[in-house]
C-alpha cells in the first residue's frame, strides 16, 4: 500500500490531536477556527488511514499507528474458514472421463480425490486431466489415482489459517486452488476448498468495509 500524502489542514488536525487529546471535533475546528462539517472529510481520512482513534462522546485520540495499518490488520485477522467454498471431490477409483464431466459440470478447475474412508489422497487439475486427454488412451478404463498428484506433494491450508498465509501458498505453489483440511488419526478429511476466486472476493468485502 502506497503512504498516504497529507494535505496542510490535515497534518494541522494531526497535531492539535497528538498534544491535546482525547479532543472533539468541535474542540478542533474552534483552533482552526473552522466549522465541524468543514473537518468531517479530513477527520474520516485521518481515521481511515490509522493516525486517528475515535471513541463516541469521547473524541479523537492520536493511535500512532503507520498508515494503512489498520487495514493490514484487519487482512491478518481474516481466515480461511471465512471465505472458504464447498470442496469439490472423486473417489480415486473413478475413471478420468468421469472426472473430466465431473469438472465440467462443477465448473471447477480442481478436484480433490479422496479415498473410501473420504480422506484426501489426491488433487487432479485441468493440465491432468487435459494432459491425460490428449493421448489414446481409452478415458473410461484409466481411474484417476494414476494421473493425480499425490501426497506429500498436495499443497492445502487449515480453516484457522490465515488468509494472507494460504494465499501466499496459492501464489508460489503457482495453483488454483487449496484443500481446506481437518487433521485426524487417519489422515486429512477436506471439508473446503479455497480459490483465487475466494481469495478476490475477501479483498473486495475488505475494500467496501473501508469505504468512507
Amino acid at each position: 500500500m502506497s503512504p498516504i500524502e497529507l494535505n496542510k489542514r490535515q497534518e494541522e488536525i494531526l497535531q492539535i490531536v497528538k498534544g491535546n487529546g482525547p479532543i472533539t471535533g468541535e474542540q478542533i475546528a474552534e483552533r482552526l477556527h473552522l466549522t465541524r462539517a468543514t473537518l468531517r472529510p479530513d477527520l474520516a481520512i485521518l481515521t481511515m488511514a490509522g493516525f486517528l482513534d475515535a471513541r463516541p462522546r469521547v473524541g479523537y485520540f492520536y493511535s500512532g499507528k503507520k498508515p494503512g495499518q489498520d487495514i493490514t490488520d484487519t487482512m491478518n485477522n481474516m481466515k480461511v474458514k471465512d471465505f472458504q467454498s464447498i470442496p469439490v471431490v472423486v473417489r480415486e477409483d473413478v475413471s478420468v472421463y468421469d472426472a473430466i464431466s465431473q469438472m465440467f459440470l462443477d465448473d471447477v478447475g480442481t478436484l480433490f480425490v479422496v479415498d473410501k474412508n473420504s480422506f484426501l489422497t489426491g488433487v487432479l487439475s485441468r493440465k491432468d486431466l487435459l494432459r491425460t486427454s490428449l493421448g489414446s488412451q481409452n478415458l473410461t478404463a484409466i481411474p484417476v489415482h494414476i494421473i493425480m498428484t499425490r501426497m506429500p506433494n498436495i499443497t492445502y491450508c487449515v480453516k484457522n489459517e490465515s488468509l494472507i498465509q494460504a494465499a501466499h501458498r496459492l501464489i508460489n505453489q503457482q495453483i488454483d486452488a487449496l484443500p481446506v483440511v481437518e487433521e485426524q488419526p487417519e489422515g486429512f478429511k477436506v471439508i473446503g476448498r479455497l480459490t483465487k476466486t475466494n481469495i478476490t472476493r475477501a479483498f473486495l468485502s475488505l475494500s467496501e468495509n473501508h469505504e468512507l
